[in-house]
């Protein structure tokens, strides 16, 4: 079976290529774009509107430095970065991984599946748990007595 065949055949395996190809652009963007030059093309909205910086400021950077391994300089320009670095580091490997169990195995294609958005949604969780609380923060706020 020709590849494109495959892809349109099994969109399990498309969709994992896709996000593959995603994560592979975000580090090769990481790698390309320079802390020390500070050239990345894509800045915060959320600065340039309010002049206050947000919880995803510096990710851009801390990528960037996390590609370099200097995680200590990472982790002062965001102190999450290395989680949400970690995230998607750890989502390739499974995408692959998963991909080459749902070729080998066919068998167990729906118990797969099934691992690979439970693992999944418990990964986002772990390395994205201080933008969920923030997010949960800004449309739930405290109110003071």
């Amino acid at each position: 079976m020709h590849l494109t065949e495959r892809f349109r055949n099994e969109p399990y395996l498309l969709i994992n290529f896709v996000l593959a190809g995603v994560i592979v652009l975000i580090f090769l963007y990481s790698g390309i774009f320079s802390p020390v030059k500070d050239n990345y093309p894509v800045v915060c909205i959320h600065e340039k509107l309010t002049g206050k910086p947000c919880i995803s400021c510096g990710l851009s950077h801390s990528f960037s430095l996390v590609v370099r391994g200097r995680i200590s300089e990472a982790h002062k320009w965001n102190v999450y970065g290395l989680r949400v670095f970690l995230f998607f580091a750890l989502q390739l490997a499974l995408r692959v991984g998963f991909s080459i169990f749902y070729i080998r195995y066919l068998d167990t294609r729906r118990q797969l599946i099934t691992y690979d958005i439970a693992s999944s949604i418990a990964l986002f969780v772990v390395c994205f748990l201080p933008y969920i609380e923030y997010i949960f923060n800004l449309v739930f706020p405290h109110s003071s007595p």
